[in-house]
């Protein structure tokens, strides 16, 4: 008896699937304002309404995609289990870098990469779900990573400039591609073990710094007569 209900939904994934692919690949090469519905049905070999059966509508279906776009950058279950994990916290940080680096590097043509750079440098109004839905919860459990190497609490604007200065290189490497011109293009003919090593080396340099700086305006704060404790 359960046995259709099965392949029903998943035909359904399946189809969906499929509309995902094709509206990823035309998003990333022509933009979401060039891209029609019509186009999407025909790269999927699907009809107009499966599109809005699971989509909503076009704007539902570019957000999907973008939510897509960023699983593929940095998995949230994967970035549980890494900061969870019994890792120290430099280890912890070595190993999200290399996993940014490797995505760019190995994967530059993908439609997921090509998508973000493409809202990123023009954004739309999807820009700012993108982050509430996705790109915030993920930095929250990256600021308890930074926290840990640097002993500031989460809520401390440091921490964000730390996060900031540790994720923009990886960003930029992700939404530059090969193709852009300049340093970048003699960055990627180098390994990418070689390029994550001195992003790690130059980030948790910095982190160090910040830490220890961090600990002696603390322990300047608390001393009786400073401006802080009058």
């Amino acid at each position: 008896m359960n046995k259709p209900a099965r392949g029903l939904r998943s035909d359904g994934e399946a189809t969906r699937t499929r509309i995902l692919e094709a509206a990823g690949e035309l998003f990333a090469t022509t933009g979401y304002a060039e891209t029609s519905n019509k186009a999407i049905a025909a790269q999927a070999q699907v009809d107009l309404a499966s599109i809005n059966y699971h989509f909503g509508n076009r704007s539902g279906l570019y957000q999907a995609v973008l939510a897509a776009s960023h699983g593929r950058l940095l998995d949230m279950a994967a970035l549980r289990q890494l900061v969870g994990s019994g890792l120290s916290p430099s280890s912890k940080l070595r190993v999200l870098i290399e996993q940014l680096v490797e995505r760019a590097t190995q994967e530059p043509q993908a439609w997921q990469l090509r998508v973000l750079a493409r809202e990123v440098l023009s954004p739309t109004s999807h820009l700012q779900i993108l982050f509430q839905d996705e790109a915030q919860p993920k930095m929250a459990l990256l600021k308890h990573m930074l926290g840990e190497i640097t002993q500031i609490p989460p809520e401390d604007p440091a921490l964000t400039r730390c996060l900031l200065n540790v994720i923009a290189p990886c960003l930029m490497l992700l939404v530059g591609g090969r193709s852009f011109p300049g340093p970048l293009q003699e960055i990627f003919q180098m390994p990418s073990q070689t390029i994550a090593s001195h992003l790690y080396h130059f980030a948790i340099g910095g982190l160090e710094a910040i830490s220890r700086e961090y600990a002696e305006q603390a322990e300047i704060r608390g001393k009786p007569g400073s401006p802080a404790t009058k």
